[in-house]
């Protein structure tokens, strides 16, 4: 193992140029002759369309278009629709309303773009936009959740009053109700999981170019998997060749599932750009990217856990409410938490289950996946019960937890929700985080807490996740020069996790190659064939296990050539550090030789296929389970409700870990992720009105620096069977654990208090009122 292969401390390759503010996000790409796009949103939650007029904007100076959706009508541009095969509960087709690209006669959430004024300059479609005209009739709205299903709730959509889209189910029902018939003990809780928004660095943007010669399109934009933005817009769209677009993704400030492959704004710059004979470019403000853009989570869970007379789960039922907006634009917009509730049930063995996920409607954004995706939300659930259960039953949350916990022994192991777990050791990562988190010294903490009139509480936690899907592959390719340095391509996509660094280090302890020899390419659907892009937390898995078997290639063809250059066979060769060496014997050449030599014709063997340059794709047989224990201490004030994060300890098993420091990184992003929607983050509406009451970070709290305490972990690798490389991924895995333990460490802070619930985010209102007994604000 070198200084820089899998599982060293390496600092990441691509800070030195972003320190430096040389990269290249898409605010800095700029095309001749670009023009500026400004979207009319909708103020309303729900309102009829009267009428449109553009006559002032038109005439205003700069303006160069504006467009409307009886004009995308008028082009036969069509849309992506849901193709997943759903149904509603009464057992009729799921409802899946199609979302317009421009409105037309109805706008149903507040932000709905209605119309699009492009000019020679911002200030310019600004001042134009204001001077678009729109006759709105307000309707009736709903936007909370819990609001849905009451007989006086307004209709999305007339056709469908319920407001029901679909429903999925998994488990057993009959063998879930045997299972609570024979219980000894059942505890039910309701759990409301509030609605979230990425808040990445970088808001969102597009540039579109369209060049009349070629009859092509180029799309610059921020997303995570550029070829299937390029798939939807040809097929979907503008119904045209791959070929004749290109998507460009180069550095991205943020993306955490939010940046999606179905936005409007993507096709509407290109064609846009196609009508006036210029790029058009599009960026999204900062106040504006609450009301355009997808947001996470919204659901209610209704948990049920069975018990028998000695305290072991028997069973368990779920009757969960996910909000999904207004519109299902795609098969993204029913991923969330959908297909990744099934690990509701944790770590431990619950014999008999029953699942049942409701999407229903609301006049709101549409939700899809946000770091996480249903995931957070599943510990959530199962996390808060055993807390709330061992209080309840008068028993200590520990010993409940290890006596239901699944071993070693018992993996793999199937979940009657579905998940095969294959490996993990969930019982030594518990015991790891309770000595890492000094758990013993709990107790002085809290009496020292005590003495100065605050209230201190632990929260406990075991996560697992199910990660790196098995429907979708990767691609990796590795191209040599005549010099011997090469080129590696990927088909995920980087928004700041540090991919190159990660690729790198694989490159390294396969082929030995210096990183500084190595160019790294991604998000360009021109220079990468195929790619998925980075979601779920599949990159290290999957791209990293297809660039494993394409080095497999390179190794294989390269063999052949340095027993030429060597005298001897292909057979007898040892590759090494890089380099093929004659066993028994001091001679060698290095793989880069090789790769020069595979360039000079005059010295190959015969039959030999100049060049090298190989590629692969890797799809999964089996989900992954990165797993783990998270342990968090709070603080807090019961005069003003506040609570402060005062310790945090993680001990993760995301398999073989390949670059630690981004790992550490991974961790620590995820935690603040998590930790800010227990303690601070909401979207907000409402609930008479339905307007939009946290559009901009005045409103939207997130969380800060001082927010968070120093953050420990550790990493207690057991590697799976199921790739080359043995990891799990880590990209979500500190949301996971983070949103249940730091609510159970608030909830064990206020127990004592009489406290039986706190609403999320549990800001100071909601502490301050919950300890005396008033309702949630």
């Amino acid at each position: 193992m070198g200084k820089y292969g899998i599982g060293q401390p390496v600092t990441r390759f691509e800070d030195r140029r972003l320190l430096r503010g040389e990269g290249r996000f898409l605010a800095d790409v700029r095309l001749h002759g670009e023009t500026y796009a400004v979207f009319v949103r909708s103020p309303h939650a729900h309102a009829l369309i009267r009428a449109v007029d553009i006559g002032a904007a038109s005439a205003a100076p700069g303006v160069l278009a504006v467009l409307t959706g009886a004009d995308y009508t008028a082009d036969k541009l069509g849309s992506p629709k849901a193709a997943m095969p759903r149904k509603r509960p009464d057992g009729k087709p799921m409802f899946a309303p199609g979302r317009p690209a421009l409105c037309v006669d109805r706008v149903r959430y507040v932000g709905d773009p209605v119309a699009m004024v492009v000019a020679t300059t911002l200030d310019q479609a600004r001042d134009a936009a204001e001077l678009v005209a729109v006759e709105y009739e307000p309707l009736r709205s709903v936007t909370w959740t819990a609001d849905v299903g009451q007989a006086s709730t307004a209709a999305v959509w007339d056709e469908c009053p319920d407001n029901i889209s679909n429903f999925i189910e998994r488990g057993d029902r009959a063998a879930a109700d045997a299972a609570f018939a024979r219980a000894a003990r059942v505890v039910k809780r309701r759990y409301p999981i509030s609605r979230v928004h990425a808040q990445y660095m970088e808001t969102r943007g597009a540039l579109g170019a369209y060049d009349p010669g070629e009859d092509r399109y180029t799309l610059h934009i921020d997303v995570q998997y550029p070829h299937r933005v390029r798939n939807m817009l040809a097929q979907n769209v503008f119904r045209v060749p791959e070929g004749s677009i290109r998507v460009i993704s180069g550095d991205i400030g943020g993306a955490f599932g939010s940046k999606g492959w179905q936005y409007v704004e993507h096709r509407l710059v290109l064609w846009a750009a196609r009508r006036i004979g210029r790029p058009v470019r599009w960026a999204c403000d900062r106040s504006e990217a609450v009301m355009a853009d997808e947001h996470g989570r919204d659901n209610i869970g209704e948990v049920a856990l069975a018990l028998d007379a000695d305290n072991r789960f028997i069973g368990l039922r779920l009757d969960m409410t996910a909000n999904i907006g207004a519109y299902i634009g795609s098969d993204r917009n029913l991923l969330t938490p959908f297909t990744q509730i099934g690990t509701v049930l944790g770590v431990y063995r619950i014999p008999a289950a029953y699942l049942r996920v409701v999407g229903v409607l609301t006049n709101t954004n549409p939700t899809a996946p946000y770091r996480g995706a249903g995931r957070p939300e599943a510990i959530y659930l199962i996390e808060r019960l055993v807390d709330d259960a061992a209080r309840e039953l008068g028993v200590d949350r520990l010993e409940l937890r290890r006596r239901n916990m699944l071993a070693p022994a018992d993996l793999p192991y199937r979940s009657p929700t579905g998940p095969l777990y294959d490996c993990g050791e969930f019982e030594k990562c518990l015991d790891e985080a309770l000595t890492l988190a000094d758990v013993p010294g709990f107790a002085a903490r809290r009496a020292r807490s005590e003495a100065v009139g605050l209230k201190r509480g632990l929260g406990i936690v075991n996560a697992i996740e199910q990660a790196a899907g098995t429907n979708q592959q990767e691609y990796a390719e590795i191209r040599f020069t005549p010099t011997g340095s090469a080129v590696l391509l990927m088909g995920t996509k980087a928004q700041g996790q540090g991919h190159e660094t990660l690729y790198k280090q694989i490159l390294n302890e396969r082929l030995g190659l210096d990183p500084a020899d190595v160019q790294f390419i991604d998000g360009d659907t021109d220079r990468v064939a195929f790619g998925m892009g980075s979601t779920g937390s599949r990159s290290t898995v999957l791209g990293g296990s297809a660039l494993w078997f394409a080095a497999d290639k390179v190794i294989a063809k390269a063999r052949v050539l340095a027993g030429h250059m060597l005298e001897a066979d292909g057979a007898d060769l040892e590759f090494r550090d890089g380099s093929f060496r004659v066993a028994g014997t001091d001679r060698s050449v290095t793989l880069k030789q090789v790769a020069a030599t595979a360039f000079a014709p005059g010295k190959w063997p015969k039959g030999f296929e100049g060049g090298l340059h190989e590629h692969a794709t890797f799809l999964p047989q089996s989900d992954t389970f990165p797993n783990g224990c998270h342990i968090c201490e709070v603080e807090i004030d019961p005069d003003t409700g506040t609570v402060r994060l005062d310790r945090y300890a993680v001990v993760d098993d995301v398999g073989t870990v390949i670059s630690p420091i981004g790992l550490k990184g991974q961790i620590h992003g995820g935690v603040a992720q998590g930790a800010g929607q227990i303690l601070c983050e909401q979207v907000v509406w409402d609930r008479d009105s339905g307007q939009l009451l946290t559009a901009t970070p005045m409103d939207y709290a997130i969380p800060r620096a001082d927010t968070l305490p120093y953050i420990e972990v550790k990493s207690h690798p057991v590697p799976t069977k199921l790739n080359p490389l043995g990891a799990k991924g880590a990209g979500e895995a500190g949301t996971v654990g983070a949103m249940p333990a730091v609510m159970n460490a608030i909830m064990d802070t206020l127990a004592p208090l009489g406290v039986k619930d706190v609403p999320m985010p549990a800001t100071p209102e909601a502490v301050w009122r919950a300890i005396r007994g008033l309702p949630s604000p």
